[in-house]
């Protein structure tokens, strides 16, 4: 006689901590709807952003030397839009996390409320944000759940451009150039060097997998930070949730990925103000309604600033100081030198010290 060997039940899936419908679905809502979006104005941002978007490309290749393998796309997004294509890059990427967290509020009697309370106060920081970025640009964390469509896209909200455009009275073809040059020298730095894109996600993911938080400290970070943006500060400019939640020995891989992103957020100024000034009519004045926007907001991710990957806003002017004066010292690109590969980067002390960095390298 034989006997039927016993059937195994596949283990259940753990719930993620947050419920990422319901964070997308609340910040569509709070992001609303302008009316701009339905304006005649709005017909001309997509075919104007793909003319700029490969003018910029060039440009950026030719100054900088950094030339992605190919050519840069255009997508010009809704704020719903803007709003599905970074949960998705931010499911993806905290996946490290948030997988060992439901683990833990699958056992929490408390699980269901939770996940909706992060999900809520989540889905209005996302939603607020929405009605400000501008630009983007993310291949860093391209979405494995969607058809591809905003893969290793440079992506605009086209209404939030349309209302500056509108407040401050911007020629439109400018301003649009003005928010690619700086979109596409990231693209050029990710994808011009070929070890950089690796090397950041391998920080994160360090990082992130490092991390074990309870979920109530999940809960309360975002609600810490909501309460801040409530007080008209920007709750991530000091190192996103990441930073809330990492414990102190952790916080040696936050200044790693932040004096990187330093590096390459000053890089990205400089090249944007230097070929603004050749080629973008009111790029003075347009670089100081966007130097106060940095406050609260910027021009590049809401996702990068949520895990406290954006620099601060003095990182922003650490970083342009740093590039001008290593430019000044020894050329104009001497900076070529940082992408050699990881430990050609200039540290944090090196970022407020340019000759140390040269010296270093020399």
């Amino acid at each position: 006689m034989t006997v039927a060997a016993p059937i195994e039940t596949p283990r259940a899936r753990a719930p993620e901590p947050i419920d990422w419908a319901l964070a997308g679905r609340i910040a569509r809502r709070v992001a609303r709807r302008d009316p701009l979006a339905s304006s005649y104005l709005a017909g001309s941002l997509a075919s104007d952003f793909t003319e700029v978007t490969a003018q910029a490309e060039v440009l950026v290749a030719e100054f900088t030397g950094l030339r992605a393998p190919s050519p840069a796309r255009a997508l010009v997004l809704d704020r719903a839009g803007w709003v599905d294509a970074n949960v998705g890059s931010m499911r993806n990427l905290l996946a490290p996390l948030t997988e060992r967290v439901g683990e833990r509020i699958a056992r929490s009697p408390f699980a269901p409320i939770g996940r909706t309370v992060t999900a809520t106060e989540l889905g209005v920081l996302l939603g607020w944000f929405s009605q400000r970025v501008l630009g983007q640009y993310d291949l860093l964390v391209p979405s494995d759940d969607d058809d591809g469509a905003i893969d290793d896209a440079v992506y605009y909200v086209g209404v939030n451009v349309l209302a500056l455009e509108k407040r401050y009275a911007f020629w439109p073809r400018d301003f649009r150039l003005w928010i690619a040059l700086h979109e596409c020298t990231h693209r050029a730095q990710f994808t011009g060097v070929p070890w950089l894109r690796p090397y950041f996600i391998s920080l994160v993911n360090d990082l992130l997998s490092s991390i074990d938080p309870d979920p109530k400290r999940v809960v309360g970070a975002v609600r810490s930070a909501l309460e801040e943006m409530r007080r008209g500060r920007n709750p991530l400019d000091d190192g996103g949730l990441v930073a809330l939640l990492a414990t102190p020995e952790h916080r040696g891989t936050i200044g790693r990925v932040q004096s990187l992103m330093t590096l390459l957020e000053g890089h990205g100024n400089r090249v944007m103000n230097e070929l603004g000034a050749r080629h973008v009519r009111g790029q003075a004045r347009m670089a100081r309604v966007l130097e106060a926007r940095r406050h609260t907001g910027g021009t590049t991710g809401f996702f990068h600033k949520l895990i406290g990957l954006e620099a601060k806003l003095r990182q922003y002017e650490v970083g342009e100081a740093f590039v001008a004066a290593i430019e000044g010292q020894a050329g104009p690109r001497a900076i070529d030198a940082a992408w050699r590969g990881p430990e050609w980067l200039p540290t944090a002390e090196e970022l407020e010290d340019p000759p140390r960095w040269l010296a270093r390298i020399a």
